[in-house]
């Protein structure tokens, strides 16, 4: 009998492949595994955006018993009831829309979780001791953002001065001249302020001219005199509270 030398076809590329695909490791093959794999990556990403979409819920936020003293001064303000029927709920305010700084804002809420548990600000009393520390960490968050989250519905580019109050069309063209941010006039839009507010805010804007700036904050060429400017306005003359 005579063998021939000539070695057998080799099996196609496309053939190859799906041979491997479903080749069995230990138990499973691969394919099943990979596919097992990619359908448990949806789920688990459905349910984390899921997760992170009801945390972003008014109900949500406003659930903790501590949360009553906010909840009762958002519902006075333009923010909750207005003549267009837009209202904007807390993650409008306090959650960015870009996803980076989405994620950032949850992990750094699990503080929120901590001084519930601790009762930290669980009575009256407590909450005003701590109103300008929790005030000013949220003005000193917007400031460094040039108000990120005012910017997710209000902007100067849309903005039709001619049709505004003269004193709200004033305002904003100093605020655009003098390039600064919304959180500069608007501290109180949502929520009381408390005593002492206007000294507190300064204290801010100093610390934030102190600290060096990244190239972005450079570019953004922030009038720091103009606004100190403003803040030693009266709280009379000050209109954006």
């Amino acid at each position: 009998m005579t063998h021939s030398n000539s070695p057998e076809p080799r099996s196609g590329f496309i053939r190859r492949i799906w041979n491997w695909f479903w080749t069995p490791t230990a138990v499973l093959s691969t394919g099943f595994v990979l596919i097992a794999g990619f359908l448990a990556g949806i789920l688990f990403w459905g349910g984390f955006h899921w997760s992170m979409e009801m945390t972003n819920t008014e109900e949500f936020c406003t659930g903790c018993h501590t949360m009553e003293t906010n909840l009762g001064e958002y519902r006075e303000t333009i923010h909750y009831n207005n003549h267009s029927g837009v209202r904007a709920i807390c993650s409008d305010c306090h959650v960015p829309k870009e996803w980076n700084h989405k994620v950032k804002a949850k992990v750094m809420a699990v503080k929120d979780i901590y001084h519930e548990l601790m009762g930290t600000i669980d009575t009256p009393e407590k909450y005003e001791e701590h109103r300008l520390k929790m005030a000013a960490q949220t003005w000193k968050k917007m400031k460094q953002s040039d108000s990120r989250e005012c910017r997710n519905c209000h902007n100067f580019d849309y903005m039709d001065f001619t049709i505004q109050e003269s004193r709200a069309a004033t305002e904003h063209q100093r605020a655009i001249d003098n390039n600064m941010t919304c959180i500069d006039c608007h501290q109180g839009i949502a929520h009381r302020l408390p005593e002492g507010y206007l000294k507190e805010y300064k204290r801010v804007v100093d610390e934030l001219d102190m600290t060096p700036k990244s190239e972005a904050q450079k570019d953004a060429k922030i009038d720091v005199d103009g606004i100190r400017s403003f803040l030693k306005m009266t709280p009379s003359e000050n209109h954006g509270g």
